[in-house]
């Protein structure tokens, strides 16, 4: 189903917890909202999925009015699938016994709830794995067990609050690519929270940036990384550092040297700046954009050395990734060969 979110608000003891949230998830989409934890992102899913009721606002779903003045359709009519965070299994019930439980509490018989279950648990891949027990799996087969018992639900939207949270990082990185295939072989409309942004434009088609209980910006990954429409976006999403700039006569200068920039048309006076690591050129002495640097923090990341350098007239020290070592205290001079002028 599609969603459609207008302006929904919501508060708990008096303190806006969703603050005027708009946005209309198509069918089929992988939607992600990431932001800091207590921004508001689970609130929205439990909207959605009819677990908390609005203040104010509408949601559609499938363009069937679910939420608004006067109407909250129950949970069980909405057809959304809830994945949580702690995979809310039941450790007394076997794999199978788990996913069959929906469509035995639907009305189905236990070989029908069963004969349901299995053919679940072959779209995850855990046909194999269906007698045993919760406590037998990994986090991983957990995790996909919670997936197969949203669709024995028969949900045409799947609701996921943060759910690889709790797996080690190399867990994780399988389970993206395990997400999407999911999300693939159903075919149905998912909305996926995260306060990790590597994971969120790892699997969205579209996302939110979410803060303070409002989207400070929906895009592919792509735009929101390559085009973040704030400051504050710019910050939270990926590596990089915002710089003060000046624009005059069409030409932007950062600590006195020219500098060309991305999102330039009409820009005149001081303005902000967005300078990722691929915008800079290390050991480029001699340029006439180059600047003089020290290195105030390095670290080695695997295959690359991450390293702070200061430039003096700017406040905020450079992130670069170089390919030798260096140590705090280090010169090094480096140019800047482009960046994106955040909107005024």
């Amino acid at each position: 189903m599609s969603i459609s979110l207008r302006n929904l608000t919501k508060s708990f003891a008096g303190k806006p917890a969703v603050d005027g949230v708009s946005a209309e998830i198509e069918r089929g989409e992988f939607f992600a909202i990431v932001g800091a934890s207590g921004c508001g992102k689970s609130t929205i899913l439990r909207l959605i999925a009819g677990l908390e009721e609005l203040d104010a606002g509408e949601i559609a779903l499938g363009g069937v009015p679910a939420a608004g003045a006067g109407l909250h359709q129950p949970p069980e009519e909405r057809r959304t699938g809830f994945v949580f965070q702690s995979y809310a299994l039941w450790p007394h019930l076997s794999v199978r016994g788990n996913v069959a439980f929906p469509a035995e509490t639907a009305g189905h018989s236990r070989a029908e709830a069963a004969r349901r279950a299995d053919a679940h648990l072959d779209t995850v891949a855990l046909g194999d794995f269906a007698e045993r027990k919760p406590a037998e799996l990994s986090g991983g087969q957990r995790q996909r067990v919670a997936l197969a018992r949203c669709l024995a639900q028969e949900a045409e939207t799947i609701l996921m609050d943060e759910p690889l949270a709790n797996l080690d990082p190399h867990l994780r990185e399988v389970m993206e690519e395990e997400l999407l295939g999911f999300h693939r072989a159903t075919g149905a409309t998912t909305v996926y929270i995260t306060h990790d942004q590597r994971e969120a434009m790892a699997v969205a088609d579209r996302m939110a940036v979410m803060s303070a209980g409002r989207f400070l910006q929906v895009g592919t990954p792509a735009e929101i990384y390559e085009r973040p429409a704030s400051a504050e976006v710019a910050r939270f999403i990926g590596q990089g550092v915002v710089q003060p700039v000046t624009i005059q006569g069409g030409v932007a200068r950062l600590a006195g040297r020219r500098v060309a920039l991305r999102g330039m048309e009409a820009a005149s006076g001081p303005r902000e700046a967005l300078f990722r690591p691929a915008d800079l050129v290390p050991g480029a002495e001699g340029l006439e954009e180059c600047h003089a640097g020290r290195v105030t923090a390095a670290l080695y990341r695997g295959g690359h050395w991450e390293a702070k350098v200061a430039v003096e007239g700017l406040v905020d020290p450079f992130t670069l990734h170089l390919n030798r070592p260096v140590r705090a205290g280090e010169g090094l001079s480096l140019a800047v060969r482009g960046g994106w002028l955040l909107p005024g």
